[in-house]
């Protein structure tokens, strides 16, 4: 029996784990079909660094998701990087609709149980939170996001998707946003991702 509770996504917030982050846009619209709502979201990204809430590994941005492998910084918790990202991208894109385009907010529109009606870019639920906790589940999230545009059939190989930090990793260009490599050991074995102290 559906009871109209949506399953949660249950988060942990381990001191030194790196994360595997996927979260949607809301009725999965392609709402990062855009040049403009890509730079919003990569602006946020930088937000987020600016802010020393994480260390940036990789990144895709798909048209009506995306995926993000970071490393959080000592006692920053996901739901505070989520925060950041999420509403930074939210208020650049109904700000601009309401401007440019308002017949389109319908579709955005959301009607809440309490009866309040109000526009949503992301969809309601925390998305996919994954721990990564060896330098083996790190490269292996990091290549399934570069892969992603392709398996989507947007482009050839993944470096040539834009909207993602596969060039970044490829060229050593920090383009579109830096990529804080350095942070990320090299995968020698599988040995247990190392903690900060």
């Amino acid at each position: 029996m559906n009871t109209g509770h949506r399953k949660l996504c249950k988060r942990y917030d381990v001191e030194g784990d790196a994360h595997c982050l996927t979260f949607s846009c809301f009725r999965r619209l392609p709402l990062f079909s855009r040049e403009r709502s890509c730079l919003w979201m990569i602006r946020a990204l930088q937000l987020g660094r600016e802010k020393n809430q994480y260390d940036l590994w990789a990144y895709a941005i798909m048209p009506e998701h995306v995926h993000i492998v970071l490393l959080p910084q000592q006692g920053v918790r996901i739901r505070d990087i989520l925060s950041t990202l999420k509403q930074s991208v939210s208020k650049h894109a109904i700000l601009w609709l309401q401007r440019h385009s308002p017949g389109f907010l319908s579709q955005l529109e959301d009607l809440q149980p309490n009866g309040k009606r109000s526009y949503r870019f992301w969809q309601r639920g925390g998305g996919y939170d994954r721990n990564l906790r060896t330098l083996a589940d790190v490269y292996e999230k990091i290549e399934y996001v570069h892969a992603n545009p392709v398996r989507r059939g947007l482009a050839r190989t993944p470096a040539d998707w834009p909207w993602s930090s596969c060039r970044a990793w490829q060229t050593g260009e920090e383009i579109p946003i830096t990529i804080d490599r350095d942070s990320l050991p090299y995968l020698m074995s599988d040995e247990v991702f190392p903690r900060r102290n």
